[in-house]
C-alpha cells in the first residue's frame, strides 16, 4: 500500500481524518524496537538515536492510523533553511529504518534521517489555522523557519 505524504505545516492541509472508533491494539514490534519514555536527565544521550513522542503525538497517530499504519519522518534538503521535515503514514518499514513506539503510537525514521532528528520531540500541534506533526527541541538544529518545517543544521 505505501506512503500517504502529508503536507507540512505551511501548507494548511490538516490531518483531520475522524477517529476510527475504540484504540487499536498495537502491532507486532519490529526489529529495531526501541524503548520509549519522555527525555529526561536520566535518558540516553541523543547521540543514541532517540526521537521522543509527545502526549499529543500518540494521541493523534492513534486517532488516524489505520491497521498498520505509523508515522514516518523523514529529512530532505529544501525548505527556506536548508533541510525541511517530511511527514506521511506509511506501512512499509525498510530495512535502514528504526522505531520509536509509545502506547502502540509509532514513529519511523530511516537512518539517514535518524542523524539529523536524533534527541528531538515530534509533536502534534493543533491550532486555528492548521493542525500538523512537528519536530520539535531539535539538539541538531541551529534555525528554522517561523512555520517550523524547515531548519538548519549546527556545525
Amino acid at each position: 500500500r505505501g506512503s500517504r505524504y502529508l503536507a507540512p505545516p505551511c501548507v494548511g492541509r490538516a490531518l483531520l481524518r475522524p477517529p476510527a472508533g475504540p484504540a487499536r491494539a498495537a502491532a507486532p514490534p519490529l526489529r529495531w524496537a526501541s524503548s520509549f519514555s519522555e527525555p529526561g536527565p536520566t535518558e540516553s544521550s541523543p547521540s543514541e538515536g532517540q526521537v521522543f513522542l509527545s502526549e499529543s503525538c500518540v494521541k493523534r497517530l492513534l486517532e488516524i492510523a489505520e491497521g498498520s499504519e505509523f508515522l514516518r519522518l523523514q529529512v530532505e534538503g529544501g525548505g527556506c533553511s536548508g533541510f525541511q521535515y517530511k511527514f506521511s503514514l506509511d506501512t512499509v518499514i525498510n530495512p535502514d529504518d528504526r522505531q520509536e513506539q509509545r502506547s502502540g503510537a509509532r514513529v519511523v525514521v530511516d537512518v539517514d534521517s535518524l542523524a539529523f532528528v536524533k534527541g528531538s520531540m515530534v509533536d502534534f500541534s493543533q491550532e486555528l489555522i492548521r493542525s500538523s506533526f512537528q519536530v520539535v527541541s531539535n539538539p541538531q538544529a541551529e534555525k528554522g523557519c517561523s512555520c517550523g518545517t524547515s531548519f538548519s543544521l549546527k556545525f
